[in-house]
């Protein structure tokens, strides 16, 4: 076991390019460490790093307090877990294990007990003697983990896992694979760029944006005091609702306006966010969670004045919950990170934000309760956890908090 340290680790190729830049990370000692983010954020690089695959331009990345930046991967004393398995076809399940223990010519009896051992650990028992063409998806990626396990290293390193696994058994795997690295406590970093998997498996998530980290803190930190627009609009799924607004005096409190609506700030939000008073009659970002909202028609406080009225685009029903699509007359949030956080699923959806923008609309997703009757076309009255509102400036993109 090892503690990780990356500090002020950049990696610039030939050509200028810039893959990761002041990137600073202490990962604890058997800590389960998840670094996510966009496509191409840098992340993936950063993990070949540690694990010795890719020159650092600058900085020093230390492995149980040693430097190993002149270190070789094979004298890093990590395992890494690859999207593809990586697998060799022609050998068994037991030669793939073993593979690894033969090169560093340990005993044959000591290979064979850590074999199976693993495999027991792993629930492979039945499986040894098969070829990885004969083996699902699931049980290949156990052989990969298995592989890993075998070596007793001082770290796993895992690059995508489970991206090559259908949604269902994901779902299982995520759930097996951190089972695995609690009971084993071996410290390890997992790359994804799935943010649910992120948010479900790691002690701690950081969250990178063209290369450079923006947060790292326990998933539900994240969630609940993201600290830029980025973070915000990244973590969450449906993500968050961003819009332009302006905070105005109400009273001897404070109100947010955005849309044609005016929400009255509550004491407990200004306590918590003390730094909103300084932002009186000026534009920011406003960011409501789609399950910060709720059918007003069953909410107990029917005069309750935070409300927001519309109409039913579009109703998803999800068995557990249920999502409507309502359009509104308050411009999206049109900065840098909300540009990136568009242009991540794709150009299309970017245009598509860029034209409500333009055009002063935008299309607010709520989370209901599945009890909501609510259905496409129909009026509906949205009741808003004004408690749980988020607020950004405009200029930096930072939270407005403290």
């Amino acid at each position: 076991m090892a503690d990780i340290r990356l500090e002020d680790v950049w990696k610039v190729y030939p050509d200028g390019t810039q893959a990761v830049a002041e990137l600073d990370l202490d990962i604890a000692d058997g800590e389960f460490i998840v670094l996510v983010g966009p496509s191409g954020c840098g992340k993936t690089t950063a993990l070949r790093m540690v694990a010795g695959l890719e020159p650092i331009s600058k900085g020093t990345v230390s492995i149980g307090g040693r430097v190993v930046n002149d270190v070789p991967p094979k004298g890093r004393d990590i395992a890494m877990v690859f999207q593809n398995y990586a697998l060799y076809p022609h050998m068994s399940v037991f030669d793939n294990m073993a593979f690894g223990l033969k090169l560093a010519k340990l005993p044959k009896g000591e290979i064979d007990d850590r074999v199976r051992e693993a495999a027991a650990f792993l629930g492979l028992d039945e499986l040894l003697g098969r070829k990885p063409a004969a083996l699902s998806g699931g049980q290949r990626q156990r052989v990969a983990m298995g592989r890993a396990i075998v070596r007793h290293p001082q770290a796993f390193l895992m690059d995508e896992p489970l991206s090559n696994l259908d949604a269902k058994l994901r779902v299982q795997m995520r759930s097996e694979i951190a089972r695995i690295q609690h009971d084993l406590g071996v410290t390890t970093i997992y790359v994804t760029h799935d943010q649910t998997e992120a948010m479900t498996m790691g002690d701690r998530v950081a969250v990178i944006r063209k290369g450079r980290l923006q947060q790292i803190a326990a998933p539900q930190e994240l969630y609940e005091r993201p600290v830029n627009v980025f973070v915000a609009g990244f973590i969450g799924s449906p993500a968050m609702n961003l819009f332009d607004a302006k905070v105005v005096a109400d009273g001897s409190g404070l109100a947010v306006e955005f849309g044609g609506f005016h929400l009255p700030l509550p004491d407990s939000l200004l306590a918590d966010r003390p730094a909103l008073r300084g932002h009186a009659d000026r534009v920011v970002v406003l960011g409501i969670r789609p399950e910060d909202l709720e059918d007003a028609s069953l909410v107990a406080d029917r005069e309750d004045t935070s409300r927001i009225s519309s109409t039913v685009e579009l109703r998803e029903a999800l068995g557990s919950d249920v999502v409507v699509h309502v359009p509104l007359d308050a411009p999206p949030a049109m900065t840098d990170d909300m540009k990136e956080l568009a242009s991540d699923v794709g150009q299309e959806a970017l245009a598509q934000v860029q034209q409500q923008a333009a055009g002063g609309r935008t299309t607010l997703l709520a989370r209901l309760n599945p009890r909501s009757t609510v259905a496409k076309g129909e009026p509906i009255e949205l009741a808003v956890d004004t408690a749980r509102l988020h607020f950004f400036d405009p200029d930096d993109d930072t939270a407005i908090s403290a």
